[in-house]
């Protein structure tokens, strides 16, 4: 799709001022007449008997809804205005299933072209009308955003580059028009699934782009040997910085540090541990998530069973939970956090080892995301 025609039909979706204040209206008579009870937070899972499906929770362990899926999903994006998110297929898969946490509506079945795939996340515009997903071009091995018009039955309206090779997380920053993608670096066939086919090469990057035009407004990228640190998931503290966890894709003992930051005006900076900590976490970090207040960031290192949290604003360690196979963040009211396992255990804390809650949901396998909808 030539970037012209691409920049029209985005265009053309943010003037559809009247469609979305119609569609969300209906969705208010509904909610009032309905079952409003929505749960606190989102997971995707593997089921006891095997089969996949998307669930919402309460934080004190109960399911308030559950999904069917047609394979396993990863990450949720949500839209708070609506009550509508949106779950996506592990990479590279060819569906995501749009849901209203409240229950009132039917599901939408979204798929990706014959040669595009997603990635496993995406995200709201700030307005909620267009959804940006993560995929991969399979004919070039390109990174994309697609656009989908939620108010036109998240239909496929255009698409715009990530400046890279494997984006994995998309967020959309404070400002409420610029997109970070997280470009993993890592090349790989649609036809050989995961396998990684250039880690000599790989070149990861965090990209800023906006949102509406598809430029790039800038781009940073590590330097030296440390181009095998995969970035993947992201997440923006309180003053608008973006966080990162990467996933080393060298020896484990020779993994540097795992978190970092970086901002549209500032390149990548990896954090300054006191003690060492990328082989501490097994060279992987699976999720980052802040805190209510934007203050704390959370970092889950599934492999090696712990989750540090950082003080966002001096940049230091300031706390670490063990939780065996613990993935899923998701930062809840002022510095609370929910972590969920594929063991399927859910479990609430602060930074401090305050412990809260837990839940324990035997036979489930929760995937490596969590999703606050409070």
């Amino acid at each position: 799709m030539a970037i012209d025609r691409r920049r029209f039909l985005i265009g053309t979706a943010l003037m559809l001022s009247s469609t979305w204040r119609a569609f969300a209206g209906v969705l208010e008579s509904e909610v009032e007449g309905g079952d409003v009870e929505a749960g606190d937070l989102i997971a995707a899972c593997r089921r006891p008997d095997g089969s996949y499906s998307v669930v919402v929770l309460t934080l004190d362990g109960m399911i308030v809804r559950e999904i069917p899926l047609e394979g396993r999903g990863h990450d949720i994006a949500f839209e708070r205005s609506t009550g509508t998110a949106v779950v996506f297929a592990r990479r590279p898969g060819s569906f995501a299933l749009a849901f209203d946490v409240h229950g009132l509506r039917k599901p939408t079945l979204i798929t990706t072209p014959k040669n595009r795939h997603f990635y496993g996340h995406g995200a709201f515009s700030a307005d909620g009308r267009l959804l940006y997903a993560t995929e991969h071009d399979s004919d070039t091995r390109r990174g994309l955003l697609g656009v989908y018009n939620v108010t036109g039955g998240f239909a496929r309206i255009g698409e715009m580059p990530t400046y890279g090779i494997g984006p994995h997380e998309v967020i959309m920053l404070p400002d409420a028009k610029t997109l970070a993608v997280a470009n993993g670096g890592i090349e790989t066939d649609v036809k050989t699934g995961r396998k990684k086919l250039n880690l000599g090469t790989m070149e990861p990057s965090l990209a800023f782009i906006d949102s509406t035009t598809g430029a790039l407004l800038a781009q940073h990228r590590h330097n030296g040997a440390l181009h095998k640190l995969s970035i993947r998931h992201i997440a923006a503290d309180a003053r608008g910085v973006v966080w990162f966890g990467g996933q080393w894709q060298g020896a484990v003992d020779e993994s540097p540090e795992l978190v970092g930051r970086a901002s549209l005006d500032a390149p990548l900076r990896l954090l300054e541990a006191a003690n060492p900590l990328g082989a501490a976490l097994a060279g992987y970090i699976g999720s980052v998530a802040v805190s209510g207040d934007g203050r704390v960031l959370a970092a889950s290192a599934p492999r090696a069973g712990r989750t540090i949290y950082i003080d966002a604003e001096r940049a230091r360690v300031i706390g670490e939970t063990h939780l065996a196979d613990g993935c899923g963040l998701a930062g809840l009211f002022k510095s609370e956090f929910a972590l969920s396992s594929g063991l399927g255990v859910l479990q609430t804390e602060m930074p401090d080892h305050t412990h809260l809650t837990t839940a324990s949901f035997p036979g489930r396998a929760f995937d490596n995301h969590l999703l606050s909808i409070r």
